[in-house]
């Protein structure tokens, strides 16, 4: 292609789409599956899936830690993780505006490549849609995971009175990054976004009780606990003084007066599982990639759906999840 921006003639279907495809994405996400370049792939199956699907539009599109391409892989292997399924497949359409770079466009197709590599799954469909615009870009993915027949399901209607609450790492980072960037403030903050697929395997190869699985991302912890909580029918009281949170995250929030609890992630998850398996569950966390951080914040005890946080003055603060716009999109 001798253009260096995307036109819409790269959405026509004709000779610049074939080029785009072929320059792009083919190079980029090359597989058996994919260079059949048929109307639907066929893939092999299992008894048992996971299907999930997400669309992203963060901006900036590349920031400290990450890009779109990273992120769209990472949120959606990370969904199916959390059901218990092992990620397999994925699916990705692309909306280009008219004036983006074709340079920019190549690193993120070459970011999706290499995080879908790095998580072990396959991108095996796409499309391409070519629109009037300003030059961003946005990703729709789909993803599929298997299911082992034995997997006992996970969810919050299984969560019980004394389970323990894991989460895998600090809280904000993600966001941080993301508002730094549009802000100009000069830190060094990198986003979390990261595929937790190496954490969740070694908790089930260790046969973990696991109760349920969440990441931590748009709404932040606050609003996935309080949200467990509401469906589990039962309290989740966690304790300030342990959420992991870095020295420099919280200067920045203290700068913005943002809140940690609710702000978004795209490398982090909340594990429940049983008081007796919770220090194990903890180790092989911490020694797992992306881990190294990772705490037990809480516990869950009888009650009606709150979410309580023990403080560091000895209070008992009433949690909810996010509502309004509250803070600026970052995924």
């Amino acid at each position: 292609m001798s253009e260096n921006y995307v036109t819409m003639a790269h959405g026509s279907g004709g000779l610049e789409t074939e080029q785009l495809i072929g320059e792009v994405f083919s190079t980029a996400f090359g597989n058996e599956y994919l260079s059949q370049m048929e109307d639907s792939t066929i893939v092999c199956g299992s008894h048992k899936i996971a299907l999930t699907t997400d669309s992203f539009v963060v901006t900036p599109i590349e920031f400290p830690g990450g890009d779109i391409g990273r992120l769209c892989i990472c949120g959606t292997v990370n969904d199916l993780l959390m059901r218990g399924a092992t990620p397999k497949y994925i699916t990705c359409g692309f909306i280009i505006e008219e004036g983006a770079s074709i340079d920019s466009l190549k690193k993120i197709a070459q970011s999706m490549g290499e995080t879908a590599k790095e998580a072990n799954v396959l991108i095996v469909a796409g499309d391409t849609k070519v629109v009037n615009g300003k030059g961003d870009i946005y990703i729709n993915t789909t993803g599929v995971g298997f299911i082992d027949e034995k997997q006992e399901e996970l969810g919050a209607r299984h969560c019980e009175q004394g389970d323990c609450i894991i989460v895998s790492g600090k809280l904000g980072e993600h966001h941080a990054a993301i508002l730094s960037s549009r802000m100009n403030i000069e830190n060094h903050i990198q986003s979390d976004c990261a595929p937790l697929g190496q954490m969740v395997s070694a908790l089930f190869e260790e046969k973990i009780q696991i109760h349920a699985m969440r990441d931590v991302t748009r709404g932040g912890l606050a609003t996935i606990l309080k949200e467990l909580a509401v469906a589990s029918k039962k309290n989740f009281v966690i304790c300030e003084d342990s959420l992991p949170v870095s020295s420099t995250v919280k200067d920045f929030c203290g700068l913005l007066g943002l809140d940690p609890l609710y702000m978004g992630n795209e490398g982090k998850m909340v594990v429940i599982v049983s008081k007796s398996h919770a220090q194990k569950a903890l180790e092989i966390i911490q020694n797992s990639l992306y881990g190294h951080d990772a705490a037990i914040i809480g516990q869950i005890e009888s009650g009606d759906g709150k979410l309580l946080m023990k403080t560091s003055i000895g209070g008992l603060r009433n949690l909810e999840v996010l509502t309004g716009e509250g803070l600026p999109r970052i995924c």
